[in-house]
């Protein structure tokens, strides 16, 4: 058995500073808190502030020092035996605000009176120094003992003796190999690493678009104060208590599991592991989208054209129906243009998804006329996939539309969107026609969710798309519809056909094969 003293007024489970660690340094405010694991102090720490007045007292300490050793050396002769008038360093704590402000130039006395060598154990094992932080933070003292006895500090010094706010980076722990013993060091490296691929063409921007705000978000704030070199499974357990208690779901979990095994690959190249630590399992269950039956569809469809004929104005309100001081969407596109109804008709007869509907552009679409009629749409690359993809024919029919009325507005060129041609910002412009879209829901008497609670967005047209197609569709097979709608077969019966059910396709069920005629 091993005891320990517990150096601090303040104590905290290493759990709880792992799940909480910015609560945890609020709550310390003027004291250091001790971290227990396994009933253990493992590290102490402080807040900003505190951190901030040892640091000034440390200056305050070096500059006495300096002084006391321009001193004429008559004043420095130690003075065995003889009591210090200053006997205690004060460091704050809850309380002792006052008593450590007004004590902090107290060394320089007794460094004058008793000499050299109480200075500099006063400086090397006083306030400021390693001693200030594993001692209790308001009654440290340190007499005219021996330097053998007194705590060496271990922190660094400038040229002049006083302390710098960016000496931290000057320590062992961020010096070679050792300084991507740190997550933050080591995140650096992985989107550093990701970019080269975006480059390589491997990888999307917008990929590590995601990859930086997931480790803004949960990784690094979790991860601050552990080296990699000591996380545990228990340390992963509780960081996914916390995305867990953030209302994440378990896709998202596992996606945030996939960057910190990331993490700790690079950590194992550097050396500091040997292997990744065991990982919790994260169950994640499929969830398709919602669709629109043919009814549905019909009934926005019809809607849309009919706000467009009205010139109405969509309501100024958010998902709680609570009307808005400010409202987002800009008045110009509070009235619905033809746009919203070729959309709908566009997609559910496409199979795009709504990112390359906000891209596409004229130069994208060629229309083909033989013995089928469809549109051939050389899209961006997505999601890994940049093969052609063909339209049903009634998508023909929407986009020539809509290069007519873009024609006569100035627009239709090659570079020109084929949607929202006048709207630059294309991030605004997916956003109003999504706006749009659950209004002329609402008017229409459409469901915002399905039957199972699952939203109705702009996506769930793709998913009525391929639905569509999986129950009209005659004899089409899935690694056609996959490879033309951009995904896989694994998808398609994960997201889409997990989806279907005996009675959509009652009628094939219940077919019979036809008896062939003799010769």
């Amino acid at each position: 058995m091993t005891i320990r003293p517990l150096l601090a007024s303040l104590c905290a489970s290493l759990d709880d500073f792992l799940a909480q660690p910015l609560d945890i340094v609020d709550g310390s405010r003027t004291s250091a808190v001790a971290i227990l694991d396994a009933n253990q102090p493992v590290f102490y720490v402080v807040s900003p502030d505190f951190w901030r007045k040892m640091a000034h007292l440390t200056a305050q300490a070096d500059k006495a020092h300096a002084q006391a050793q321009a001193q004429p050396k008559a004043l420095h002769q130690p003075h065995a035996g003889k009591p210090l008038r200053n006997s205690r360093a004060v460091a704050p704590s809850a309380g002792h605000t006052e008593a450590f402000e007004d004590r902090q130039g107290d060394g320089a006395e007794d460094r004058e009176e008793y000499g050299e060598e109480y200075g500099q154990g006063y400086e090397e094992g006083g306030v400021g120094g390693e001693g200030a932080f594993e001692t209790e933070p308001y009654a440290v003292a340190y007499a005219a003992a021996p330097r053998a006895l007194a705590p060496r500090a271990v922190r660094s010094r400038s040229r002049s003796g006083g302390f710098r706010q960016g000496d931290m980076a000057e320590s062992v722990m961020t010096q070679g190999p050792m300084r991507f013993n740190r997550f933050d060091a080591l995140a650096e490296q992985l989107i550093d690493l990701e970019n080269q691929r975006v480059k390589r063409g491997e990888l999307s921007a917008a990929s590590v678009g995601i990859l930086k705000n997931r480790l803004d978000a949960h990784v690094l704030p979790y991860f601050k104060y552990i080296p990699p070199s000591q996380v545990t499974p228990m340390m992963m357990d509780a960081f996914v208590r916390r995305l867990t208690d953030s209302q994440l779901s378990s896709t998202t979990v596992s996606q945030y599991l996939v960057v910190v095994r990331k993490l700790l690959k690079l950590a194992i190249r550097h050396g500091f592991l040997r292997e990744i630590p065991e990982l919790p399992t994260i169950k994640v269950a499929n969830k398709p989208r919602s669709m629109l039956s043919l009814k549905e569809y019909a009934a926005v469809v019809r809607m849309a054209h009919r706000l467009e004929r009205k010139g109405e104005q969509a309501p100024e309100i958010k998902a709680s129906t609570a009307h808005r001081e400010r409202f987002w969407v800009q008045p110009k596109h509070l009235s619905l243009p033809p746009d919203m109804a070729w959309v709908i008709r566009f997609m559910v007869n496409s199979f795009v998804r709504p990112g390359d509907l906000r891209q596409l552009k004229h130069k994208h679409v060629q229309v083909v006329r033989g013995d089928s009629v469809y549109l051939r749409m050389n899209l961006p690359q997505t999601k890994r996939h940049d093969a052609p993809m063909v339209t049903l024919r009634p998508a023909v029919q929407v986009y020539e539309a809509a290069l007519a009325q873009a024609r006569l507005d100035g627009y239709g060129q090659p570079d020109d969107y084929v949607f929202l041609p006048a709207e630059t910002d294309r991030n605004y412009a997916l956003a109003v026609l999504g706006f749009w879209f659950k209004w002329v829901m609402r008017e229409a008497g459409v469901a915002p969710e399905d039957a199972m609670g699952r939203l109705r967005t702009l996506y769930c047209l793709r998913h009525t798309s391929i639905m569509f197609r999986l129950l009209y569709g005659q004899g089409i097979d899935m690694l056609t519809l996959a490879r033309n709608a951009r995904t896989s077969v694994q998808m398609i019966e994960r997201f889409y056909a997990s989806a279907l059910d005996g009675e959509m396709n009652v009628a094939m069920l219940q077919s019979r094969r036809t008896k062939k005629s003799g010769n």
